[in-house]
């Protein structure tokens, strides 16, 4: 095993993996699980888009840098690794929320990611890899060469091994904690209403319920300074509470 497939293994691949599978496009097991997510922007290769999440999951989100990588093809990528396996609706549902924040503007038909919410099964090859028909080739990028790659998203020779060893070598993986907490920050404030408590739950996990003897507007109040009732319910008190015109 050389450093280029030593590197690979530590960011990417499943344990029971090799690096001569992921040319196959092979880093998912038979549980649905995995530990690398890429999100392409494609036709054409913007990189002042496609920067705008490589800054924001280091700056807003506090997670370590993705691989920056061309797609061999008409696209530029990001390659995230993750400390631990996670199953792919979930890696899904990441991407789709990164999308969501930083690339709304730009059309669906120019992003892919892998995996998604409509094609769960890992269907990318690992990077570096030739092209099918073609003798250009994916790799690796510095971020600072990001630029440069835009009209011409490839290489025309395949990369160095050590060279490509090195770039990823600087390379984090994300923490199974700073995931989740990266999951919750990207959850819209007006996201979907938490699951109903189970029947056997503790009064307290309920959403407030007025007695006949408490005035409406004292209950109304203790709505709004709940945190633990239901955001959509806060707001409806503090407007009842608001005076009338």
């Amino acid at each position: 095993m050389n450093r280029l497939q030593s590197e690979l293994q530590r960011l990417y691949l499943l344990p029971s993996s090799h690096p001569g599978e992921a040319a196959d496009g092979r880093l998912i097991n038979a549980r649905g699980e995995l530990r690398a997510m890429m999100l392409e922007l494609a036709r054409p290769a913007g990189w002042d888009a496609l920067s705008r999440v490589w800054q924001g999951v280091q700056a807003d989100l506090g997670l370590p840098a993705p691989a920056i990588a061309v797609s061999g093809t008409d696209g530029l990528q990001l390659w995230f690794s993750l400390q631990e396996a996670t199953s792919a609706a979930r890696a899904a549902a990441f991407l789709s929320q990164l999308t969501a924040r930083y690339l709304a503007g730009v059309a669906p038909a120019r992003l892919r990611s892998m995996p998604s919410a409509t094609e769960p099964s890992w269907r990318a090859a690992l990077v570096p890899a030739q092209q099918a028909g073609s003798e250009n080739w994916s790799a690796f990028v510095a971020p600072d060469l990001a630029p440069v790659f835009a009209d011409t998203p490839w290489l025309d020779i395949p990369p160095s091994v050590e060279g490509q060893a090195d770039l990823l070598a600087k390379l984090k993986s994300i923490e199974p904690v700073a995931l989740d907490a990266a999951i919750r920050r990207l959850q819209p404030l007006d996201g979907p209403a938490p699951e109903a408590p189970p029947p056997n739950a503790p009064r307290a996990a309920t959403q407030p319920v007025a007695s006949p003897d408490v005035d409406p507007r004292r209950f109304l109040q203790q709505v709004l300074n709940d945190e633990t009732a239901a955001l959509p319910l806060r707001i409806e008190a503090a407007k009842a509470l608001l005076p009338r015109s």
